[in-house]
């Protein structure tokens, strides 16, 4: 019998059009409800749209900077440019999280063309942003973290990065995830692995990928795809401990090989892994040391008097 996952946990939320608080609407606090776009706006027919997921624990946003950083960078590889400086965007979401009334919370910034010109060509279309915050638990429950999650293969590559812009978070890119996702959870699977266009490992459909064999830990080189900020920091963790990490292609045939997996991202945190298709983990003590050591990385510090 399957245990209770993400898929079952958005199923028993209340949609996002329908909550209650603020929205950041480029530059002002706006009720939930009334945060609306047009339908005939570019970033809903063409993709031209680009977000960022980050978590804030106990009041403080983790790696907001960064994260704002990185969606200035996104926009950028699509060609637009954001209004809005880092510290502004920073500011914005530190203003959500306090109007929101939470302290751990999940937030949302997005920022897409608008409704001036509808074809493939608009340049001259109006750049919005927003920002939101809502509570999202841990991606996975618990009782299945611990146990290792099961993804399975999915059936569509990452594209070359010659085809699209591989290093921005972009919305059109994660289209293939979501197909690829749905696939998963309508087989009884949390989540599914992808492999890039010449048949490697590259990451899962919002979450990166790692491996431990013989006390060392192996990953993806991320230069085909998104270099999550959450494998970044797990990466500064497992080296921090002595670990040595090795980041490089791996042949999907090669995870016969590894003992444990997991995989990381700001949603998904640091989450074991206990099967890949046919290939089989036990999440270990190098695992739960990462996810410790996260756990402790993120909360904020206090603060001596």
């Amino acid at each position: 019998m399957r245990a209770r996952g993400f898929k079952e946990f958005v199923m028993s939320v209340i949609p996002f059009d329908e909550r209650e608080g603020t929205i950041w609407f480029d530059g002002v606090l706006v009720p939930w409800r009334e945060a609306k776009i047009h339908v005939l706006s570019h970033g809903l027919h063409y993709g031209s749209a680009v977000f960022e997921g980050e978590r804030a624990y106990g009041g403080r946003i983790f790696k907001s900077h960064e994260h704002a950083e990185r969606l200035l960078r996104s926009a950028q590889y699509l060609d637009f440019t954001i209004p809005y400086g880092v510290a502004e965007i920073e500011a914005a979401k530190e203003l959500v999280l306090k109007t929101s009334g939470l302290t751990d919370a999940y937030l949302r910034p997005v920022a897409w063309r608008g409704s001036e010109m509808m074809g493939v060509s608009a340049q001259n279309n109006t750049i919005h942003l927003a920002v939101a915050a809502w509570e999202w638990p841990s991606y996975f429950d618990p009782e299945t973290k611990m146990k290792g999650i099961r993804l399975d293969m999915a059936d569509y590559r990452r594209p070359d990065p010659r085809t699209i812009p591989s290093a921005s978070k972009a919305a059109g890119l994660y289209m293939i995830c979501t197909i690829s996702k749905h696939r998963a959870e309508n087989k009884g699977y949390a989540d599914a692995l992808m492999l890039d266009w010449e048949d490697y490992v590259a990451e899962c459909t919002g979450a990166n990928i790692f491996f431990i064999q013989d006390g060392v830990v192996h990953t993806p080189l991320a230069d085909r795809f998104l270099n999550g900020i959450t494998r970044q920091t797990v990466i500064d963790l497992a080296r921090r401990r002595g670990f040595e990490v090795i980041e490089r292609r791996i042949r999907p045939e090669e995870m016969e090989g590894f003992s444990e997996c997991f995989i990381t991202g700001s949603a998904a945190e640091v989450t074991p892994v206990s099967e890949i298709g046919p290939y089989r983990f036990t999440p270990a003590a190098m695992t739960k040391t990462l996810m410790d050591d996260y756990t402790a990385e993120v909360q904020p510090k206090a603060v001596a008097a």
